[in-house]
């Protein structure tokens, strides 16, 4: 398994829980944004920097994507890329993109993409709390836990 992190938007304290984690499982981790990243040395870690355009960053991780990969990213239609490939998606939130709930997450988007567009304001996410670092840290132990159990 690699982890795929679509970094524009990542909080810092998501992308420091991932360092870690990649560090300590051995796990390849690429950073894609259109922006340089800044990353610690590492041989596990490194960035990729696109070029600056619409999707452009999700169209490259969907491209090199592996069945069975993990992809952090806040943008469910990337999730839905991501899951019809075979491969698993987790918020920074700690929310987990399934078969099951993909379809749901992607109305509901369609849905307030619509009443934004409308001119009504649906307000944005909440601040990440503590209990959304460790949802998110907790379930990616449990997602390395279960590739490396595997190998």
């Amino acid at each position: 398994m690699k982890i795929w992190v679509d970094a524009d938007a990542c909080p810092v304290v998501i992308k420091e829980i991932l360092f870690k984690a990649a560090e300590r499982t051995a796990t390849q981790l690429t950073l894609v944004a259109n922006q340089s990243v800044r990353v610690p040395p590492s041989r596990f870690i490194n960035s990729i920097q696109v070029s600056s355009g619409f999707d452009v960053a999700d169209n490259e991780i969907v491209e090199r994507l592996e069945a069975g990969d993990l992809v952090i990213t806040g943008d469910i239609p990337l999730a839905a890329d991501v899951i019809e490939k075979g491969g698993h998606a987790l918020s920074p939130r700690g929310e987990r993109y399934t078969v099951e709930n993909i379809k749901a997450r992607l109305n509901i988007r369609d849905f307030l993409d619509t009443m934004r567009g409308s001119g009504i304001d649906t307000g944005g996410p909440p601040p990440l709390s503590q209990g959304d670092r460790k949802s998110f840290a907790d379930h990616l132990d449990r997602l390395l836990a279960s590739t490396t159990s595997k190998e």
